[in-house]
């Protein structure tokens, strides 16, 4: 089982926008997004790496990218991300009350729900929506279909509030099962992707049996 130790930042407000620079001044460490889980019938490996930290009451986010071709179609909050260029980021604070799936594609449209397991999940309410800041290189605007090399980058500043069946307002000294994906359903290449491996037979990201672990310092 993969782990990472979540940097803490001494800083109040950040911005989306703000954290690519901010990882680069604080040294954040990036990971890669590279398990081909399901290789026989999804090979292609484009390349992800993400870095993440935190502000004690919200989790920042970057995701690097590069990929043949990207596909941003959603653009509305809760829609079908995951047939776009998708970054994900799957975390269950505890054994009781479920994981929560953010799942962002590369316009920073967001999908967040929590549940015990795929079906049967919980979406979060506007307003927590609401309080997810992102920012995206490709813009905010869907764009269809963009073919070729595509190189893009993705922040997300997400709050505590974000874990809405939760009461967290600390994550300084939490440790949290987490997996973090690459995915792409309905991208010129198709693909999935994960940080720590899955042992399933078919495409599935809603596997908390096969989290890793975050510990937040």
């Amino acid at each position: 089982m993969k782990q990472i130790e979540v940097k803490r930042l001494s800083c109040r407000q950040v911005k989306a926008a703000d954290i690519p620079d901010l990882f680069k001044t604080e040294q954040v460490v990036y990971h890669r997004i590279e398990t081909i889980d399901w290789p026989v019938d999804y090979p292609y490996c484009p390349r992800v790496e993400f870095a993440i930290a935190h502000k004690s009451d919200a989790i920042l986010l970057h995701y690097r990218v590069e990929e043949d071709g990207a596909r941003a179609v959603s653009g509305a909050d809760l829609g079908p991300v995951w047939e776009d260029s998708c970054c994900e980021f799957f975390v269950s604070p505890d054994d009781r009350g479920g994981y929560y799936n953010l799942e962002c594609n590369c316009i920073g449209t967001v999908l967040l729900c929590n549940g015990q397991a795929r079906e049967g999940r919980t979406a979060a309410p506007t307003a927590v929506l609401g309080q997810i800041d992102r920012w995206a290189s490709f813009g905010r605007v869907p764009f269809g279909m963009k073919r070729g090399a595509q190189t893009w980058e993705l922040s997300l500043a997400v709050p505590v509030s974000s874990f809405f069946r939760h009461e967290i307002k600390n994550l300084a000294g939490l440790s949290m099962r987490a997996n973090f994906y690459k995915c792409g359903d309905r991208t010129p290449r198709p693909h999935f992707l994960s940080w720590n491996p899955i042992d399933l037979p078919s495409p599935d990201f809603h596997c908390p049996d096969f989290f890793g672990q975050i510990s937040f310092l």
